[in-house]
This record gives structure tokens, C-alpha cells and sequence, in this order.
């Protein structure tokens, strides 16, 4: 069978190798490694108001603008680096986002600093316990309502509900394959 043949969520975009490729590999999975957790993080607080295709095809981007998504160098950015990044047509150019993913990487610092880890944090909210659902149900939930209050709380931006359903979603926390897609393990 053909790799474009399989069945995947109907959300992936088949004519789409890095999506194809980010679905089978990546998404969904449970993620506990904090450079992974803080790389989608701010990939998904630049997706806000974007679709993920878009923001995934940037991703190479991304890393290069981004020093590899090195936080210790990230937090660090000054105006020089924010104009440097607003002059870079192969990411997002907001400058309201750009701010924010310095200002929300020395918060997860600070999450690292309180929990160990941000791994013990994210995964504190569900006692390290992956969550099974559809992902045709719900862009928000309860979850992703308290979470997103709480980062809010802390200080951090674009880390709406909707955004960090995604974000539990793409790290794991939530296993939302559709019961079609040949990913799927549970019994929602």
C-alpha cells in the first residue's frame, strides 16, 4: 500500500509531505522533552489565527531564525534580534507574536525553574495520564481552558484555550486520531 494510501485524520493534508510526515511521526505523541515541548509551543502560539500547514512549512525557518528553538540564547533577544526576526520573510513577521516568544520562553524558563521541568508541569494537569478523545469533538475543553489561564496568569501570550488544545494535542497529552486514521489506539 502506498504511503498516501494509508489512513490518516482527515485533517492531514496529503498533498502535503511535511504534514504527512509531522502526523505519522510526531503528533499525538506523548512528548516529555522540554526542548520538544518549548519548540511547539511557540510554534503554536505563532499559528494563532493561521493554519498549521502554514506554520509547518515554515518550521525549518523557524529553527533557523530561532537558534534551534535554544531557549538559553532565545530569552536573550534583544531589539536588534527582534528586528532581525521582523525582517525575516520565511516566518511570521508579527511583531506582537515575536515579543510574545521571547517574553513566554523566559516564563517557561520559569516553569522549568518551579516544576523541574516543564514536562512535570503540562503533564502535572492530567497526572501523566494521555487523555483518549476524537479530534472532531471540541477545539477547547476544560483542560485546555485551565491550562491556558494558567500561562495566561504567569504572564504568557497567544496561549488562548483554543491554542493550547492544539498544543495538548501535538504533544500528547491528548490522543485525538480520528478512529479511522491507522494511529489510533484507543477506544473513545
Amino acid at each position: 500500500m502506498k504511503d498516501k494510501e494509508i489512513k490518516r485524520c482527515s485533517w492531514v493534508k496529503l498533498k502535503n509531505d511535511k504534514y504527512i510526515k509531522y502526523h505519522d511521526e510526531e503528533w499525538g505523541r506523548p512528548t516529555h522533552n522540554d526542548k520538544e515541548l518549548y519548540e511547539l509551543l511557540i510554534l503554536e502560539s505563532f499559528q494563532a489565527g493561521l493554519s498549521w500547514e502554514c506554520i509547518l512549512n515554515k518550521r525549518e525557518n523557524f529553527r533557523l531564525a530561532y537558534s534551534n528553538f535554544n531557549i538559553d540564547e532565545v530569552v536573550n533577544y534583544d531589539e536588534n534580534k527582534i528586528n532581525e526576526l521582523l525582517n525575516n520573510p520565511k516566518i511570521i513577521r508579527n511583531k506582537l507574536k515575536i515579543i510574545a516568544s521571547i517574553n513566554n520562553s523566559k516564563i517557561f524558563k520559569n516553569i522549568q525553574t518551579e516544576y523541574g521541568s516543564f514536562s512535570n508541569y503540562i503533564w502535572k494537569f492530567t497526572n501523566n495520564t494521555v487523555i483518549n478523545e476524537s479530534f472532531e469533538l471540541r477545539t477547547t475543553s476544560e483542560l485546555s481552558d485551565k491550562i491556558s489561564k494558567d500561562l495566561i496568569k504567569r504572564g504568557m501570550k497567544f496561549v488562548g484555550s483554543t491554542t493550547i488544545y492544539s498544543y495538548l494535542q501535538a504533544i500528547g497529552i491528548i490522543n485525538a486520531h480520528s478512529k479511522e486514521c491507522f494511529l489510533n489506539t484507543s477506544k473513545f
